[in-house]
């Protein structure tokens, strides 16, 4: 038996734990704006109230999540700013409307709303609607009349590829013309756009970094260029899952294996779990997921409680895999000893039948839910009760 609102609430909750999330800018808005021009990224603003529930939950159960850090720490001057009692929110407000709590703001350096979001966001749908700012601010425009016309200057095509990259636009053209003019690959100019680029690894564009890679690490960094080898493989995955092509998943994750040695079994690890998920295929997706968590993941709570939420949301009809999602979810619960992740075992268990077990993991996560405060009692309180009404 399904319970839609119980198994929304544990992918509201999958996946919280420790890690590293968003750090939030500490100037003023004027430096914001300055260090999302200097930088080319957008401004986002939590502009939420300490009375409002809603707000608090995006504090502590999506705010801090590894994902969402990893995610907005890379394309977001992100600004936290209480409306009614901090001086930089009262100001924020007097030039950009706040009438429901939390609102999300995402601004470009001009000052132009791309958009905002009222109402708390899940880790996926807050991920989303980042992806969504980013995909409405277009600075192609500003490089494509002149490309064009001709203008095949490195710092040009540079900034041309780069504009691409950002909005999701294919850029591989560009660099392939700008491959086939058999540039200089001793200026850095040169190499800056191989590196930028770079976006699949079933390429010649891919080849040329591996072949001056030495070179271009000591323009951007060594890990810098270890995380492009490794987005360009899993866009190679993202192309291989479309098309359903498993050679081509394969060769991703050798190039991977190869090229990212510290990153590669993750990358495998991953990779084979969404193949398998996107062809439904859960003895492929439970294999990959135990090797990951055993050999790369072992402490990690986050990657637990998500394995375990996305088995019991797609393979809730095979009792071996839900059995998996049982240990991992119990994992995860005694790595984080939150009340997140016991509602997410908890859960799970009632769907393994296990009710008089999943009532006891349901109490474990009442009485840390109580020390967060009365709005995350309430959400467990939801579930004991469903479970004590059979």
């Amino acid at each position: 038996m399904k319970y839609g609102l119980l198994f929304s609430l544990l992918v509201l909750f999958a996946g919280q734990s420790l890690a590293q999330g968003i750090e939030f800018f500490k100037g003023s808005w004027e430096e914001a704006i300055a260090k999302a021009e200097a930088e080319d990224k957008l401004i986002f603003v939590d502009a939420y109230a300490s009375w409002c529930g809603p707000c608090k939950r995006m504090s502590a159960n999506v705010f801090p999540n590894e994902r969402v850090g990893e995610f907005y720490n890379k394309n977001f001057v992100c600004l936290k700013w209480d409306m009614e009692k901090d001086d930089h929110g009262i100001k924020f407000r007097q030039k950009y409307p706040v009438s429901a709590f939390p609102t999300l703001y995402y601004i470009d350096f001009t000052g132009e709303v791309v958009q905002n979001i009222r109402g708390a966001q899940q880790v996926d749908q807050f991920i989303e609607q980042g992806q969504n700012a980013l995909k409405k601010v277009d600075r192609s425009d500003l490089y494509a009349g002149d490309y064009e016309k001709g203008d095949r200057s490195p710092a040009l095509v540079y900034n041309y590829v780069k504009a691409l990259n950002k909005v999701g636009k294919s850029s591989l053209k560009i660099t392939n013309d700008f491959l086939r003019t058999d540039p200089d690959l001793t200026k850095e100019e040169n190499l800056k756009i191989i590196f930028e680029g770079t976006v699949e690894a079933d390429s010649k564009i891919f080849e040329t970094l591996i072949e001056h890679r030495d070179r271009i690490e000591s323009i951007f960094g060594k890990s810098d260029v270890e995380a492009r080898i490794i987005n360009a493989c899993k866009n190679t995955v993202d192309k291989a899952i479309e098309f359903d092509v498993p050679d081509l998943v394969e060769e991703a994750q050798k190039l991977a294996s190869k090229h990212a040695p510290n990153l590669g079994d993750a990358f495998t690890y991953k990779s084979e779990m969404e193949y398998a998920l996107k062809r439904r295929d859960s003895k492929t997706y439970v294999k990959a997921a135990k090797d990951y968590l055993k050999k790369v993941a072992r402490d990690d709570a986050d990657a637990h409680g998500t394995i375990a939420t996305i088995i019991a949301n797609s393979f809730s009809q095979d009792d071996k895999a839900m059995s998996e999602a049982e240990d991992f979810a119990k994992k995860a619960a005694e790595l984080a000893d939150s009340y997140e992740s016991y509602y997410t075992y908890a859960v799970i268990l009632k769907q393994n039948g296990k009710t008089e077990a999943a009532l006891d993991a349901a109490n474990e996560s009442l009485e840390r839910a109580r020390k967060k405060g009365r709005s995350a009692s309430q959400l467990v309180e939801i579930f004991i009760r469903k479970l004590q009404q059979g």
